[in-house]
């Protein structure tokens, strides 16, 4: 059955369009998130008062949303000070500098750790594990910040998260609504997972690669986080304290993996804990480093881990704040008003796609492909995969088989794209820690994740 499509949908997609144009043309999307909201309030209430005071409800939903990643990143951040400017940081990478020795094993290493890490405890928390100690180890290779947060970008956000084979929450919600076992859905991503990351990475690789030959790319000491790596230290601190802090900080960071593994920790829980970490040694390494003036100093690196957070976050509120409208957000922000039978925006334009569409095997997997995309513009990434599942059993039915295939593929798409890979606000903890702008991380990502996601559907069209 269709859904017809209101005025509002039909603002949205407008919106979405000129948001893309936006980012393709290298112009700041603020101004035209803010007026789509408001749009979006005066179609869907037509009062201007419900218009006005929605563009203030919606930023305070998207804020809502990510304040434990802007938390988290915050402390990693006034962390990483601390240890730079007491000299820590350098002590810390020394021995590691020995295994990376250039720019093409930084990016492979990294990104293979991110991604082992990522299917224990899903991406957020291993962003912050992994960035506090291999990012500086990546600059001194000659990989530049950018290339760091796109290793653990796609390898995390993107092949891990796709995937979920060990904590199981992707399939589970997509078999669920497709009515297969879970495990026949983990079986059919495998292959598509594969395809998938390797023509994803590579191809993002030789893109950074090509660029850095080029020059377009500005050096690591250019970056305004990343450029404290080269410098000294500027506060003195005792060489065996120095070297018992180095020592330190990786043993609590492994802790913290030992941790999640017993006491079953996931997403927020692992993510809280390696922020709660973070917040211990940024006290204990101030207090050693300032004595009487640590207490001053404590709450200084805290105020500017929050500056430089917020600055990260500031010009990502307004883009998230439209797009969660297209989901949750919507009711949440302007009530119950979208029409009878709508599940949010996204997912209506999932459905009405798939209902105006003729079947065959390539426009199925097309379909799911789209459907997927679509829904993951919402940069939830979960919220449309249970979508997926419930449109693969409707064309698997018509088609007389496959499943299972269909389900994989459109989580594969709704996550690559909303997980973390494109949509600028949801790859955020990658872009912060990195010190690199979300949306230029998302632009770097577009071409590679765009040619994997077209090669990935026509590969599963062979296998229908």
């Amino acid at each position: 059955m269709g859904i017809e499509l209101a005025w509002t949908h039909g603002v949205y997609v407008l919106f979405v369009l000129g948001i893309i144009l936006m980012m393709v043309l290298r112009r700041d999307t603020s101004l035209i998130s803010i007026i789509g909201i408001a749009f979006l309030g005066l179609t869907a209430t037509g009062s201007v008062i419900a218009s006005v005071g929605g563009i203030f409800g919606s930023f305070i939903y998207a804020i809502t949303e990510l304040l434990p990643t802007i938390l988290v990143i915050c402390i990693i951040v006034a962390m990483s000070h601390v240890l730079t400017d007491t000299g820590v940081n350098e002590t810390m990478i020394r021995p590691m500098t020995h295994l990376i020795r250039n720019a093409t094993l930084a990016y492979w290493v990294i990104g293979i750790v991110m991604m082992v890490i990522s299917w224990f405890f899903w991406p957020s928390p291993a962003v912050a594990l992994i960035g506090a100690v291999m990012l500086p180890v990546a600059i001194r290779a000659g990989l530049p910040a950018i290339g760091v947060a796109v290793s653990m970008n796609l390898f995390g956000h993107g092949i891990a998260l796709s995937g979920d084979y060990v904590i199981q929450g992707a399939p589970s919600l997509t078999a669920k609504a497709a009515g297969i076992p879970v495990n026949d859905v983990i079986a059919a991503s495998i292959p598509l997972v594969i395809v998938m990351g390797v023509v994803t990475t590579v191809v993002a690789f030789w893109y950074l690669r090509k660029d850095m030959k080029n020059g377009m790319i500005a050096p690591a000491s250019h970056n305004p986080v990343t450029s404290s790596v080269f410098s000294s230290a500027k506060v003195p601190l005792a060489p065996g304290i120095k070297r018992t802090l180095a020592a330190l900080v990786p043993i609590l960071f492994v802790l913290d993996v030992v941790a999640m593994f017993v006491f079953d920790l996931r997403g927020g829980e692992a993510t809280a804990l390696v922020g709660g970490t973070a917040l211990l040694i940024l006290i204990a390494a101030t207090m050693l480093a300032h004595k009487q003036k640590g207490l001053e100093q404590v709450t200084t690196h805290l105020i500017q881990g929050f500056q430089f957070g917020f600055k990260v976050f500031g010009p990502v509120i307004p883009i998230a704040a439209f797009f969660y409208m297209g989901d949750s957000g919507f009711n949440t922000v302007l009530g119950e008003v979208l029409p009878q039978g709508s599940h949010g925006i996204v997912n209506d334009l999932g459905v009405a796609l798939a209902h105006t569409i003729p079947l065959s095997k390539e426009v199925a997997a097309l379909t799911l492909t789209a459907v997927g995309v679509i829904t993951g513009l919402d940069g939830s990434g979960f919220s449309g995969i249970t979508l997926a599942g419930s449109l693969a059993q409707l064309f698997a039915t018509a088609l007389g088989s496959g499943v299972a295939t269909l389900t994989a593929l459109g989580q594969i798409a709704a996550i690559w794209v909303g997980g973390g890979t494109l949509v600028p606000w949801a790859l955020i903890p990658a872009a912060a820690i990195c010190g690199v702008d979300p949306f230029e991380l998302a632009r770097r990502n577009l071409y590679p994740v765009v040619i994997g996601l077209l090669v990935t559907t026509i590969f599963a069209m062979f296998l229908l």
